[in-house]
């Protein structure tokens, strides 16, 4: 009966709470219904919430209601959703606060809207550029909710839904919540919600607003007996973190009194990391002789405690750093020796780490084509970031990377593309643009100034508008200084001089009009320009660099050097069946596979407008035809006709070092196997350092450059942005920075000197990379570094957790250990402190041996006589750790 009362007594405290609703603050909630038709606003009446359309979020996507039958069972929100039937990423873009901790939850109910509950669809969905999780739609009636605790780096975010075959992708609602910014704080990354449970429910219902001020949703837990109290838990005036009163109220106990509370979870993956939120309330009036402590272990070990709940106040516990030590954990309560009362939890909170490591373009860039796309009503795809993801980039558009820098967008093609009125003034935002085309529209106006500021401006096509006036004066001179190249034709009132009156007065016109002789020679023409005009910059500017190759004065077809085998494009299509089959793609261009005499073969197309592919051409050729070793690629043959490039290499089966060590690989690779491939990978890399006179540096060391043959034989590729190393130039070359951000040598980035130690920088991250299988830099607010992080575990001595938990102990800890003190000595901040590949090699053999023989007898003195040869200082400048 006392039970029922308080049940009675629940329902009227969540009655007056929901009275309140109203009064309750709502300021900075986003509250989106999705499909909802446009201008629509309304209160839902079960949960008090105030919801707009998303109209004004999207372009795209059709809206549509779900069955008349269901709306009864679901709250008005849920009535409509947007479909997108059409293109692969469909994107929200929504204004936030920059910095401020959000909840962001997306909603998806089927809702049987299409009439085809039993084809239900799965697909992806993203956080700006990053993969957020994958929807699966598993019954028409039954609402998916994502929710993710994130705080967004810009002003803005994307919350896209991408299509990968499987359905047409929908969402029903999006929903953002300000949190107080010192809860829920993680080192790194962002928290994937698992589950949010009130423990010892008497309702049987979900909590939301109205309850819980921040509209978290509660879901009732009565899988343990429940014990409850009629009084308010005072959880909102003593507890960061607010806990709704009417889930306080209630809380689980064992069905014993020596029993424990067990709560357990698989993990997602064999990376996954969590966060752990117990909050606990004593809701029972204890009686002098009544006392409630217990400890919480996790798997087993001793985690926390003792813990006493507070009566009617909440107590949260969590963990400060995420955990990954199993793949299933198991949480319980025990009480102490000298507790009369069994342990209680009220409610628990579990999340997962979702590292979002892909920066947003640089928002410079976003700005000015946002607006640029808003001027001309720009009728292409262009939704979410304009960059990132790199299989979504904008149409008409390419960027750089360089992973230390947001993207830049460097390309801009809006040719044919209907556009009237004026060349806008923002273009001139895209400060680092090098290409601009704006040819066969219907603008007018003259040709701004502005666009004179674009300083790596290279080409600027605007044949075939309305333009009049004068072309700027600045533009005429770096055309005729080859910095630029101009094509203006076909404008009929346009001026070639700075005054027009002149110009028709003398008929003479300054800058080189090129009339439209046809498609094929003014794109010719345009490439042999770009070459050679940066051929002329690059001597101009009399640079310490010294090249590999030089840029060629045009793209005509000389022949190369004679060299295993020249082959044409016709061929290049044949043996590659038209490019039916892609095996990766990169940069500068695609790799495809194809079969040469009966022989497997990968074949690398070069993009002809890149003039970086270019030289990454050139390089790669003029490289591979001097250097020869089994640790390198073998090049098979080239084309070279005209603007068509292409690379044969020796076909690698089992791809790249990346591929193997990526979480979803099935086959895991050995320790062993690992290690002979860091040891045929420094043997590449030795030759290039000492085989070669003179030396080469690679400068791209990386994992994705490692490439693993049918045996599992390591082959380093990719030379083309290597560099001979003249010995007579002293300790350093002075160079353009290149190479990829996490790999790329601190000491090279910060002062432009480059040696062969910045290959062993980069060796030693791919080392790192090979023993923990982590991310060379974590996204987050510090971006930790894999050196950082494993030099915090080894001031601990914790070398169990370094090694990828894959392996699940299988490897000689001493071995490890020999690889890891390598690795770190490697990713030394300071060049003269790294080992030489030659020395690395010899390491490393040791560091195999160990793992293949047993008798370990000898092995502290041959440490010591191997670590004393290459000066291996662990100081403490590798040491901190941001936590």
């Amino acid at each position: 009966m006392g039970r029922y009362k308080h049940f009675i007594s629940a329902l009227l405290v969540c009655l007056a709470l929901t009275l309140l609703v109203h009064a309750q603050d709502q300021s900075g909630f986003i509250s989106i219904d999705c499909g909802t038709p446009a201008n629509l606003s309304y209160t839902e009446p079960f949960i008090g919430i105030n919801y707009i359309s998303d109209a004004t979020f999207i372009d795209t996507g059709i809206s549509k209601s779900i069955s008349y039958e269901l709306k009864a069972s679901y709250q008005q929100q849920k009535w409509t959703l947007r479909s997108f039937p059409d293109g692969i990423r469909n994107c929200y873009r929504i204004n936030i606060t920059q910095g401020v901790r959000y909840l962001i939850r997306a909603t998806f109910l089927h809702g049987n809207y299409d009439g085809q509950d039993n084809y239900l669809p799965e697909f992806d969905l993203h956080l700006g550029p990053n993969m957020w999780d994958t929807v699966k739609i598993k019954n028409a009636s039954y609402t998916v909710n994502k929710e993710l605790i994130h705080v967004p780096t810009l002003n803005y975010i994307h919350v896209c839904l991408v299509n990968t075959n499987l359905g047409t992708p929908f969402i029903s609602a999006i929903e953002l919540r300000p949190l107080n910014n010192k809860t829920y704080v993680t080192q790194s990354g962002s928290l994937a919600l698992l589950f949010r449970t009130d423990q010892g429910s008497i309702t049987d219902r979900a909590y939301r607003y109205g309850n819980d001020v921040y509209d978290r949703i509660w879901q009732p837990n009565n899988f343990y007996e429940g014990i409850d109290t009629p009084l308010p838990i005072d959880s909102q005036s003593h507890n960061e973190y607010q806990l709704p009163s009417v889930v306080m109220s209630t809380a689980a106990i064992p069905k014993t009194n020596s029993s424990p509370l067990v709560f357990n979870w698989d993990s997602e993956t064999a990376t996954s990391e969590y966060y752990i939120y117990m909050h606990f309330a004593e809701v029972v009036k204890l009686k002098a002789n009544q006392y409630r402590s217990f400890n919480i272990t996790l798997n087993g070990q001793y985690w926390y405690g003792p813990v006493v709940p507070k009566n009617l106040s909440t107590t949260t516990v969590f963990s400060t750093a995420a955990m990954r030590i199993a793949k299933q954990y198991e949480v319980s309560m025990i009480k102490t020796e000298n507790s009369t009362l069994p342990p209680i939890i009220n409610a628990l909170e579990i999340y997962s780490i979702k590292n979002l490591l892909q920066s947003e373009t640089d928002q410079q860039d976003v700005d000015a084509i946002t607006k640029i796309k808003s001027t001309y009503g720009v009728k292409r795809n262009w939704q979410g970031d304009p960059c990132v993801p790199q299989a979504y980039l904008w149409e008409g558009l390419n960027c750089s990377y360089d992973g230390y820098n947001s993207p830049r967008i460097i390309s801009l093609d809006l040719s044919s593309s209907g556009l009237i009125g004026e060349i806008s003034a923002d273009i001139s935002n895209l400060v680092m643009l090098q290409y601009l085309y704006l040819s066969d529209n219907s603008l007018t106006g003259s040709i701004p100034h502005s666009l004179s500021q674009l300083k790596y401006l290279r080409v600027l096509n605007l044949n075939r508008n309305q333009l009049n006036g004068s072309v700027p004066a600045e533009l005429i001179k770096r055309s005729e200084s080859n910095s630029l190249f101009l094509s203006v034709g076909e404008n009929s009132n346009l001026c070639g001089s700075d005054s027009c009156e002149k110009t028709k007065n003398n008929n003479n016109i300054v800058v080189p009009i090129l009339a439209s002789v046809g498609g094929l020679f003014i794109i010719l023409l345009t490439i042999g320009a770009i070459f050679w005009g940066l051929t002329r910059r690059k001597q101009q500017e009399n640079s310490k660099e010294i090249a590999l190759v030089n840029i060629e004065p045009n793209v005509q077809n000389r022949p190369l050097e004679s060299v295993q085998r020249q082959l044409t494009y016709s061929e290049l299509l044949k043996i590659t069946n038209n490019f039916e089959k892609t095996l990766g793609k990169g940069g500068f261009g695609t790799v495809y596979y194809g079969c040469l005499d009966r022989i497997h073969v990968a074949v690398k197309v070069f993009s002809p407008s890149s003039v970086q592919g270019y030289q990454q051409f050139q390089a790669e050729v003029k490289l591979l035809m001097r250097v020869h070793h089994r640790n390198l690629t073998t090049l098979v043959g080239y084309c070279y006709e005209g603007t068509s490039m292409g690379l044969i290499y020796e076909y690698m089966a089992n791809r790249d070092l990346e591929a193997h060590l990526a979480g979803q690989n099935i086959n895991i690779l050995s320790w062993q196997a690992r290690l002979q491939i860091a040891i045929d990978t420094a043997q590449g890399l030795e030759y290039l350092h000492h085989g070669c006179k003179p030396p080469i540096i690679h400068r791209d060391v990386k994992t994705t450059n490692i490439l693993l043959n049918e045996n599992f034989n390591a082959k380093l590729g990719d030379f083309g942005l290597s560099k001979i190393f003249q010995t007579n130039c002293g300790t350093h070359v002075s160079t353009n920075v290149v190479g990829t951000p996490g790999y790329l040598d601190p000491e090279y980035y910060k002062s432009n000197w480059l040696n062969e130690k910045s290959d062993v920088y980069s060796f030693g991250v791919v080392l790192l990379k090979i023993i923990t299988n982590r991310p060379v830099i974590e996204r987050s607010q510090g971006r930790t570094h894999i050196s950082q992080w494993v030099s915090f575990m080894l001031a601990k001595g914790d070398i169990q957790n370094i090694v990828d938990p894959r392996l699940r102990g299988d490897f000689n800890v001493n071995s490890v250990w020999k690889a890891v003190e390598i690795a770190v000595v490697c990713v030394s901040p300071t060049s003269s402190r790294r080992p030489t590949m030659s020395q690395v090699v010899v390491e490393l053999k040791e560091s195999l041996k160990t793992e293949l023989s047993q008798r370990m007898e000898g092995y502290g003195v041959e440490l010591k006589d191997s670590l004393e040869m290459i000066n291996m200082d662990l100081s403490t400048e590798l040491n901190p750790l941001a936590r």
